[in-house]
């Protein structure tokens, strides 16, 4: 994927002394699937409002659908749930989407149609005060599918899902994405990033700190080996994938080598009169690989992800 939606160069919101995104660098392509994580108060939401031109930065740029935030032809193009969704409680959740539709000059089937996709069309004429906090969620998501933006912005969509609405929200954004439309993903539930996105950048403390394809950033598989004794165990294994590729960890050793690698390492331990236990590949989870980016770069100053009005 080579065109780009968004683009973002140095861009930066202060607080006073404090810089809730500072001089944040990313690029999101068209068709993928983005994932924006950071722990609470990393700046994801501060970005994200910039990117919609509600909030002001104090210095850099961004372009978005090939123009400035907030922009009439960006807006025109992009759906969007920020933090959480806000509708008229004594109106319905159809008659709620009606009020957005007429607002934006499209048809009022728009309505009908994107309750269907968020799995709503049973309870569409019921209140929006009589709605659980899941299907507020997924009325804010079907506000955002209106008029069928070419860019999703999407902040902690599955909030308030049970499990199964959880899936059926991750299979509506892969399949959002298959059809062409792209999706900024902002969600602290990693294992939800780590199945749909494609790309993920992290934040912390209003930095970019990675930004790059998941498996990227999960790294190359490793072979988890227990076997006795573990100092034969462990020559040999240096000898096949050298010495900084071979790490002893609790009962055994972790080793740093594509899996096609496991038969040789499994016969040459046999032939060293080494008892095997186990050997299997391993890979990194994204969790890990998020705590151990972020574990030293624990947020100590206030959110500011709720922006003043004044910097509307």
């Amino acid at each position: 994927m080579t065109n780009t939606i968004v683009t973002t160069d140095r861009l930066t919101k202060r607080y006073g002394e404090h810089a809730a995104a500072d001089e944040v660098s990313l690029t999101v392509h068209a068709g993928e699937v983005y994932g924006f994580l950071g722990p609470n108060g990393a700046g994801k939401t501060t970005m994200l409002r910039m990117l919609l031109g509600l909030l002001r930065p104090t210095s850099g740029s961004a372009t978005i659908l090939g123009h400035a935030p907030g922009h009439p032809a960006a807006v025109a193009g992009i759906g969007a749930l920020i933090e959480g969704p806000g509708f008229y409680p004594y109106l319905s959740g159809r008659d709620n989407l009606r009020v957005l539709t007429r607002y934006q000059g499209i048809d009022d089937g728009s309505a009908d149609d994107a309750l269907r996709r968020v799995e709503l069309s049973s309870r569409g004429g019921d209140p929006f005060r009589t709605y659980s906090l899941g299907m507020k969620q997924r009325l804010g998501v079907a506000s955002a599918l209106l008029g069928d933006p070419e860019l999703l912005i999407l902040d902690e969509p599955t909030n308030g899902l049970d499990p199964a609405g959880m899936a059926e929200m991750r299979r509506l954004i892969v399949d959002l994405a298959e059809g062409g439309q792209t999706v900024i993903l902002s969600s602290h539930i990693l294992s939800e990033v780590q199945e749909i996105c494609d790309r993920v950048g992290v934040i912390s403390n209003g930095r970019l700190l990675a930004e790059s394809t998941v498996s990227e950033l999960r790294g190359g598989s490793t072979l988890r080996v227990r076997a006795e004794p573990v100092d034969t165990a462990l020559a040999v294994a240096m000898g096949i994938a050298g010495d900084d590729a071979v790490r002893v960890v609790d009962d055994g050793l972790d080793i740093d080598v594509d899996v096609s690698a496991a038969p040789r390492i499994a016969r040459e331990l046999v032939e060293a009169d080494v008892a095997i236990h186990e050997i299997r590949p391993t890979e990194r989870s994204l969790e890990d690989v998020f705590f151990e980016m972020t574990s030293d770069r624990t947020d100590t100053e206030p959110s500011t992800d709720h922006a003043e009005e004044g910097d509307r």
